[in-house]
């Protein structure tokens, strides 16, 4: 308040109290800033440009430090850095039409003109103009909302000063242009049901600004100036990468001003690699057509820079080279280029790289990369190259220090659809990756194998049988769970050699299957091993005659079941059952003629009492996968066999007979639908298992051979949403999201009515049907479910807790898996959410438990749900979120129950990384809930639990102080340092530390969490 007092009355002490001013912007909180702005804005029209400049200073810094406080003034900022950006009185640009003269004459003698005429050292007006374009760069920063304005207003302005007479003002400028253009992007994961490029969107609007930033570009990319260079090279490529395509048109220009740039050998090699890698992400982004009529001017200079001595250069052209020949003749569609002219002078280029042996590291593997490519695309017209190229390949396989590179050039020549005879190599090559797969190093085993598989694709039965052997031999050991990826990639090859050269897998069919049956009784067996597995079980049997007799592979993949002791329960882990059954459907989906019989065979043991818990488990789960791939047995024998099931005293027993009548029965819905609702009403103590049995039916049936039932599963399902068991209803639920999508536009419109006049548990059940029918991949119902999240959102205000709680559980599914679905009604649902993170006391109560009182807060689970949607908006709707309000809830937060806390110390480690301004604006009072966390002492005499609660939340408040850390500036702060000095003063705070420290080390990766 003083400092205000003094501005008043002492207008003369100005710029003294402007840089006492910008000292305090560090610890500014944003209360006084409606008197404060308005007196600096004053200042800014006085005839002083060292003050102009203090003036757009504190301006600027008010606005990354209080972006939410500056609002009312953006609009004066705005109107300043317009005026001021150009702020120039020494100098008389010229018109538009002089300006297009002008770049005509000689643009060595207009720069030193300017040199000699503009070279006083009073002119302070630059220093304006460069803290104009600052300011810029943080109103836009800021302000993401206003971001349609900009393009407007600011992006017209900024293009215009590009012609910027003073260097270091133009790198300003086009940090400028940059925000915003990064400001633009679209977040990540966006989908939207429209061109993105919609008249009036902000990607439509800066497409419109491409011709002109062209236009105002061409000079500048062809002058001497290197930084001017760079910050084009720089805008152009966030330009590129935002709107791909947009630059293709515009590609003489382009093309004119990388040439200048490579040729360019009188400044540093800095702006000779800024070009190339600019051209490589062209080529990345454009189509290619657009660089066919300047490969002549193009190619030399890159493959002046392939030979370059510097090995920077070298290696960047030599990757812009490679991309040039995977864009220009792609292996996917027709060659729309010749490339004779070229090739020669490329594959002469690139062999002269390969063959030097006193090259750098990077150059070497480069060459080869760019050799693979070469050989992989154009191999057809190397011609006398041809052999050379694969000779040197093979000697590169030799080296220890360039045979991963190696490696995988050889797997891009195999993968070639050019079908290359690669038999001058194929004898000696073998042994050596055989050789590679006993190394330790992970990553060239996985290289070999790829390479390995790809031969074998490519290559057949040319492979020498011999070679293969010794390949094969080294097969056994990698097929374990140790490393479940090499694992997969094993198999593969395996089945890829079984399918080419079955004979070559006699010698080692029988260890390989002991290896590969014991990691099918992995607990841990991924999706893609498990698929990796069944495709080789296949080939097995596949090939004529066959490598293993279909019933001796049964027998052996099937006999850890069969050989356990009847009473002695499942005894393997429910996912080895699984993964079992999905082998048995693979290898009678391999042999049709065995099909009937296995299925016999399956229901004789399902009802067997003499079969085994996990025999039963596994006939039952065997059924469900046969039965979907080949149909299923003797109908009234295999429904009597499923329903006494359901019946059984095992439970692993029930959920598989419960699985099974769902899958059979989505094979044969006609007579096993009717039968499976008739029972569902008729049996009300199997109601549970034959709901389940119902979903997997709904969910393993075609949508069209339901539609006929639609109304009779919809009535039966309304009639169990009121089920006092949570868990059916929340199989009700996934069972109604399931019929949904069988028929959107007539079944979904059907929940107003639910969510109006329905009872909370049918409410609820609803709201959890609909997170059902959101998936992270585009989905015909997403234009109709989106239309109609605007009236679920409105649950939230729903009096019934569990109503309130599914909601907020649905919007987190859609922000994390489709945030496109609810990122234009955040406006509306934001208000509501952070309700729902407030403590209310009219939910807490107090039971007494003998003579204790034991506190229950019946708001704990929706106020859980509520963080945990503020968690997921973090990550994929940052943009659309007041940084402001939205810490204001996480302070909250961090004085809540044990497991919000856990929440908001995540979320703030997340905030301080994403949106460091802000957080650094309240770091004073965050700090103190962090603070109490660390130093809390647990009572005497409390349970172990409660001791290592508190350890974690320790732990966790630690990692939010340490990302705090990372804060530039934050140990301005006077808490925060009186804070770091109490965690070095106390010994088992500095420990903690210290070991966060490690982890992050170790770990870089931020805090994630799955949610929905």
């Amino acid at each position: 308040m003083l400092l205000i007092e003094c501005l008043l009355c002492a207008r003369t002490w100005a710029k003294l109290f402007i840089c006492i001013i910008l000292i305090f912007t560090k610890s500014l909180s944003g209360a006084h800033l409606d008197r404060l702005v308005p007196l600096v804005e004053e200042f800014c029209n006085l005839d002083d440009d060292e003050l102009r400049e203090s003036c757009l200073q504190a301006l600027e810094a008010f606005l990354r430090k209080c972006p939410k406080e500056m609002g009312p003034h953006v609009s004066n900022v705005t109107s300043l850095c317009l005026q001021y950006m150009k702020h120039d009185p020494n100098y008389n640009y010229d018109s538009d039409g002089e300006e297009e003269q002008m770049e005509t004459e000689d643009s060595e003698f207009s720069e030193q003109e300017s040199e000699d005429e503009y070279s006083d050292d009073d002119d302070m007006s630059w220093k304006v103009r460069r803290a104009a374009a600052k300011c810029m760069a943080a109103l836009i920063g800021s302000r993401p909302d206003l971001l349609p304005d900009f393009h407007c207003t600011l992006a017209p302005a900024l293009i215009r000063r590009f012609k910027e007479r003073e260097e270091n003002v133009k790198a300003d400028v086009f940090g400028a242009y940059i925000v915003l253009l990064r400001q633009t992007r679209p977040p990540k994961g966006w989908v939207e049901a429209v061109e993105p490029t919609q008249t009036g969107s902000n990607l439509h609007k800066l497409q419109e600004q491409v011709p002109l930033v062209i236009k105002a570009l061409q000079r500048q990319l062809k002058d001497r100036s290197v930084r001017a260079r760079q910050g084009c090279f720089s805008l152009l490529t966030e330009l590129a990468g935002i709107l791909p395509g947009s630059l293709a048109e515009h590609m003489p220009v382009l093309v004119a001003g990388i040439i200048f740039s490579l040729a360019d050998r009188s400044s540093s090699s800095t702006i000779r690699m800024d070009a190339l890698a600019f051209l490589q992400g062209l080529l990345g982004t454009e189509p290619a057509v657009a660089f066919h009529p300047h490969l002549p001017t193009l190619l030399p200079p890159v493959m002046a820079c392939v030979s370059d001595p510097f090995y920077k250069i070298a290696a960047e052209a030599l990757l812009v080279l490679q991309e040039l020949v995977r864009a220009l003749w792609p292996l996917d569609r027709p060659r729309m280029l010749d490339p004779e002219p070229y090739i020669g002078e490329m594959s002469t280029a690139t062999l002269a790289r390969l063959r030097a042996t006193d090259l750098d590291q990077e150059v070497k593997e480069r060459a080869i990369s760019c050799m693979g490519h070469l050989v992989g695309h154009l191999g057809d017209r190397l011609g006398n190259d041809l052999q050379p190229s694969l000779l040197l390949l093979l000697d590169r396989l030799r080296n220890e220090i360039t045979r991963l590179p190696a490696v995988k050039a050889l797997t891009l020549v195999a993968l070639s659809p050019l079908q290359l005879d690669l038999q001058p190599i194929l004898a000696e090559s073998l042994p050596i990756l055989a050789s590679f797969l006993r190394k330790n190093q992970r990553a060239l085993r996985l290289a070999t194998l790829a390479a390995l598989d790809a031969l074998a694709q490519s290559q057949g039965l040319s492979l020498p049988p011999a070679a293969v052997r010794v390949v094969l031999a080294e097969l056994p050991a990698l097929v374990s769970e140790s490393d479940m990826h090499v694992a997969q990639l094993a198999v593969d090859f395996l089945t890829t050699v079984t399918q080419a050269q079955p004979a070559s897998l006699a010698e080692v069919s029988g260890p390989v299957l002991s290896e590969l049956l014991r990691l099918l009784r992995s607990p841990l067996l991924p999706a893609g091993v498990l698929a990796a597995a069944q495709g080789f079980l296949q080939a097995l049997v596949g090939t004529r005659p066959p490598c293993v007799d279909y019933a001796k592979l049964m027998d052996l993949l099937t006999a850890p079941v069969y050989d356990q002791a009847v009473d002695g329960g499942p005894g393997l882990h429910k996912q080895v059952f699984h993964s079992l059954a999905r082998c048995v459907a693979a290898l009678t989906a391999a042999c049709p003629q065995e099909a009937a019989g296995m299925a016999n065979r399956l229901v004789c043991d399902a009802k067997s009492p003499n079969s085994s818990t996990g025999v039963k488990v596994l006939a039952f789960l065997s059924l469900a996968e046969v039965g979907q791939v080949t149909g299923p047995g003797p109908q009234r024998e295999l429904k009597a066999v499923l329903l006494e099931a359901l019946g059984s005293p095992s439970e692993d027993v029930r959920a598989a007979a419960s699985f099974a009548l769902g899958r059979v029965g989505a094979g044969n819905l006609s007579d096993f639908l009717p039968f499976l609702l008739g029972q569902i009403k008729a049996e009300p103590r199997k109601q549970y298992l034959l709901l389940h049995s119902l979903r997997e039916a709904l969910g393993a049936a075609q949508p069209d051979s339901l539609k006929p039932y639609a109304e009779d599963i919809w009535a039966l399902l309304f009639q169990h949403c009121e089920s006092a068991e949570e868990g059916t209803r929340g199989v009700v639920a996934e069972c109604i999201g399931k019929l949904v999508l069988v028929n959107p536009p007539f079944l979904l419109p059907r929940f107003r009515k639910q969510l109006a006049a329905g009872q909370p548990h049918t409410r609820s059940t609803v709201i959890t049907a609909v997170k059902f029918l959101i998936s992270d991949q585009p989905h015909p119902i997403d234009p109709l479910l989106k239309s109609f999240i605007g009236e679920l959102m409105e649950s939230l205000q729903d009096p019934d807790l569990n109503v309130r709680r599914a909601t907020l559980t649905f919007f987190n599914s859609a922000v994390h898996n489709k945030p496109s679905l609810v990122r234009d009604l955040l406006g509306d649902i934001l208000p509501l959410l952070y309700q729902e993170t407030k403590i209310r006391r009219d939910l807490i109560r107090e039971v007494e438990m003998g003579p204790f009182k034991h506190t229950v807060d019946d708001g704990l689970d929706v106020r859980k749900a509520a963080f945990e949607c503020m968690y997921s908006l973090l990550e994929s709707c940052l943009g659309q979120l007041d940084i402001c309000e939205f810490l204001n809830h996480v302070e909250d937060g961090l004085k809540d129950h044990y497991d919000i806390r856990m929440l908001t110390f995540i979320m703030l480690a997340r905030l301080a990384t994403l949106c460091p301004a802000p957080v650094l604006q309240r770091v004073d009072r965050l700090i103190e809930p962090l603070r109490a966390t660390c130093i809390a002492k647990v009572k005497a005499g409390s349970v172990k639990q409660e001791f290592e609660k508190q350890d974690e939340l320790k732990r966790s408040a630690m990692r939010a102080v340490a990302a705090l850390l990372t804060i530039p500036e934050v140990g301005k702060s006077p808490i925060m340092a009186d804070f770091s000095s109490q965690i070095r003063s106390n010994p088992e705070l500095a420990a903690l530390f210290e070991s966060i420290q490690k982890d992050s080390a170790s770990a870089p990766s931020t805090d994630s969490m799955e949610l929905s």
